[in-house]
């Protein structure tokens, strides 16, 4: 079973907003069992649209489609569906209905162009947007199935959630797929895929492995096709050991979460506190601890200290150590974690200083040094990164690599 996702509207071709929908759309299709074929992102244009549209149907099952369903004149979806399906519209009275209410809740007059929200193409059925006024719509033509939904996150996730996965399931018979996940931290994608080769190549036909890199992180899918949910189960239990096993400490986590989750369940389990002390992160590691459910449980608090006197007045750093060996430096960088560990009494403590760039560089120090520590009660580690000359890819890789590092800290035996 193919599908192909279409998004339609200028904003996304001039990059003003980010298409994150098709990645969300393409991910619950694929553990549905609906393989993607194609991600399209078309403009508000008819011929456009018509094209795509056409296009996917000789390529795809199942062709879903998201924006163009607003009330202003650009957004043409509608119509343009009616055009593709040779019908007429017709006015769908539950869709007023829930169009009246929600201008009801609001205070607000219901004008004619929301009223039309509720005009949709005579071949459709509706799919009613409890979230907001534009309605999705599903079409059945010559064995295709065409889905058409808004573009706004919220509501999309709600009508495929609730209305378009469980339809899909129960029109057609789809394949069974089993995914695990395992999380790893500080190595890269060619030299994982290089220490497990001889497992992979050994991997049953009915077990895919994919890699999936982001900056700092790597996963590792292992996707398991069958109808035996049970003998599925077992084998990518088994596959698991034997990754796990290969991979130790870089593993974070057999599970799909981001890191800072597997950090603080692995502290939440284990009754331990964590505080921080950011310079050139600015208080983005922070941010991504508190992003997190549950995050108080662990997380007690932080300094964002990027001035010399901050170090000093929130962490107790020497003034002479930041005169004279610098705020990026070794001995900066143990004086603010551990003063960090001894102001915000935590059991553990991560502290960051560098240069994130494009200025601020020295031949001694270039943009991109960036110093990492990490520490508890017994011990402290301090570690010298370079990375590379773009800001926010340096601060993000310093968040993960200051997190990987606490990660084998938190697993290392308190002597």
């Amino acid at each position: 079973m193919l599908a192909e996702i279409i998004t339609i509207g200028d904003e996304i071709l001039i990059g003003q907003i980010i298409d994150s929908n098709s990645a969300w759309m393409a991910q619950q299709l694929n553990a549905a069992g609906i393989r993607v074929k194609q991600i399209s992102s078309v403009s508000d244009n008819r011929k456009h649209i018509l094209t795509a549209i056409k296009e996917a149907s000789e390529r795809a099952d199942v062709i879903l489609i998201t924006g163009g369903l607003g009330p202003t004149k650009d957004d043409i979806t509608k119509t343009t569906l009616a055009e593709y399906f040779k019908v007429g519209m017709k006015r769908d009275q539950e869709t007023l209905d829930n169009v009246a209410r929600i201008f009801a809740r609001f205070n607000r007059p219901l004008l004619d162009v929301n009223i039309r929200q509720a005009d949709v193409p005579e071949n459709c059925e509706v799919l009613l947007n409890k979230n907001g006024t534009a309605p999705g719509m599903w079409f059945q033509e010559n064995g295709k199935v065409y889905v058409s939904m808004p573009g706004v996150p919220h509501e999309m996730m709600y009508l495929m959630e609730d209305l378009v996965l469980p339809k899909l399931k129960a029109s057609f018979n789809l394949p069974k797929i089993w995914h695990q996940t395992i999380l790893t931290v500080g190595e890269g994608e060619s030299f994982l895929a290089e220490r497990i080769a001889d497992i992979e190549d050994q991997l049953p036909p009915q077990i895919k492995l994919a890699y999936l890199p982001k900056l700092g992180t790597v996963r590792l899918r292992l996707s398991a096709y069958g109808d035996d949910e049970e003998k599925m189960q077992q084998e990518l239990a088994l596959q698991t050991k034997k990754l796990t096993e290969r991979l130790g400490s870089t593993v974070a986590a057999t599970e799909d979460i981001p890191l800072e989750k597997a950090i603080l369940l692995l502290m939440a389990k284990n009754k331990q506190t964590l505080s921080l002390a950011e310079s050139c992160t600015g208080g983005y590691i922070a941010h991504l601890f508190t992003s997190q459910p549950g995050a108080s449980s662990v997380f007690v608090g932080g300094a964002v200290s990027y001035s010399y006197e901050m170090k000093e007045k929130m962490l107790g750093v020497n003034s002479d150590t930041l005169w004279e060996t610098g705020a990026v430096s070794e001995e900066t960088v143990r004086e603010m974690v551990e003063g960090a560990l001894r102001n915000f009494s935590s059991d553990y403590a991560i502290a960051v200083t560098g240069i994130a760039g494009p200025d601020g560089g020295t031949p001694e120090k270039p943009v991109g040094t960036v110093w990492i520590g990490v520490a508890r009660k017994d011990k402290t580690i301090a570690k010298k990164y370079v990375f590379g000359n773009k800001r926010i890819q340096n601060i993000e890789r310093t968040a993960i690599t200051a997190m990987g590092d606490l990660l084998k800290l938190l697993r290392e035996p308190i002597a």
